[in-house]
């Protein structure tokens, strides 16, 4: 059963604040809450899309593997959706999904998901938008690995990350090191490399700590662009 605060973040979204209440009560009506520890696979890449995932507290990895190797794709932090694509289109599941921390979700089966996207037209004006800046996201990341070398990918990394935390200069990792090196298609030793490389334009790295103290170095080395660089997420 959905708890009145679990459904006041869900509706809280873009993509559910601007639907019918009815239709909103029908997503609850099926929908249940779970608490997952670390470590808990939640989805497997090839797998019916039965649920669409919310995550309302904790962090997901989304992963993807072939012929003996893993990538991460993605980390979903609070509160947003996962598996979006495969919920609306009915296909089985591109990504894989494991807690790394511990998570609240809600799951919403994938049938009244859709159900619901072809009747009540905000929601479906919602999931587009969604959709489409999940598209765009894709193509930015996508530009990043083919365009730019280890070094200017964790440069530009660190502007962002900085850039959301409110442009101190200081922040924490919010990954680990090894799932980080994965996403920006490193292994963990050459990330280790590249931070010992960016240290004269003066980044300081303590555990998870980061610290910043030559952001107009840094910049000119990463060359930022926003056709590339993703601020919003």
């Amino acid at each position: 059963m959905i708890r009145p605060n679990d459904a006041a973040d869900l509706r809280g979204l873009d993509i559910f604040s601007g639907m019918a209440e009815s239709n909103f009560e029908a997503l609850l009506r099926g929908a249940y809450f779970q608490i997952f520890p670390a470590g808990v696979d939640l989805i497997v890449e090839g797998d019916p899309s039965d649920f669409l995932y919310v995550v309302l507290e904790g962090a997901v990895e989304l992963f993807a593997s072939w012929s003996g190797r893993e990538t991460t794709m993605a980390t979903v932090h609070p509160v947003s959706t996962f598996i979006l694509a495969a919920s609306i289109r009915d296909a089985p599941y591109l990504m894989s999904a494991r807690t790394i921390e511990k998570c609240r979700i809600v799951l919403l089966p994938s049938s009244d998901v859709r159900a619901v996207f072809g009747q009540d037209t905000a929601f479906a004006h919602a999931v587009v938008m969604e959709l489409s800046q999940c598209y765009r996201a894709l193509v930015k990341a996508t530009k990043d690995l083919k365009l730019r070398n280890s070094l200017e990918r964790l440069a530009n990394y660190l502007l962002r990350q900085n850039r959301r935390s409110g442009g101190s200069g200081m922040f924490e990792l919010r990954t680990e090191k090894r799932r980080l090196a994965s996403y920006l298609g490193m292994t963990p030793e050459n990330l280790s490399r590249a931070f010992r490389t960016l240290e004269p334009y003066g980044v300081e790295v303590n555990g998870n700590q980061i610290t910043l103290t030559k952001i107009d170095d840094l910049t000119i080395l990463a060359k930022p662009s926003p056709l590339i660089d993703d601020f919003s997420r």
